[in-house]
């Protein structure tokens, strides 16, 4: 069973910056894609950004290239950077991977962006 875990969550202001953290507790992290998630109160979960093994990433486009996911294997570690903070970003935010059939998500970490 795999645990992922999100930290870095807090509350900002409107245009700050601020990363976002994903590990989790197997010795495979380095080994599988992962996907960063967000659900807005009131709202669908979405997602947001993905990186492969290899470190490709993609993005929704709705983010206009504020946010980058970037990954550290030496430390078991995918971020996600997010600059230029909007209210409509406040959220909590998920990363997840799938392995072996099964989709993994962690706790979420609350995002907060006061205007």
């Amino acid at each position: 069973q795999l645990q992922l875990a999100e930290f870095g969550g807090r509350l900002v202001q409107t245009g700050e910056s601020l990363r976002l953290s994903c590990t989790d507790s197997g010795n495979i992290f380095n080994y599988i894609a992962i996907g960063w998630y967000r659900q807005a109160p009131g709202k669908q979960r979405e997602w947001v950004a993905g990186i492969s093994i290899g470190g490709s990433t993609n993005y929704s486009e709705s983010l206009n290239g504020r946010f980058t996911v970037s990954r550290e294997n030496t430390k078991n570690m995918v971020y996600l950077g997010m600059k230029n903070l909007e209210p409509e970003d406040t959220a909590v935010y998920y990363c997840s991977e799938t392995w072996s059939g099964t989709t993994y998500w962690g706790q979420g970490t609350q995002v907060t962006v006061s205007s």
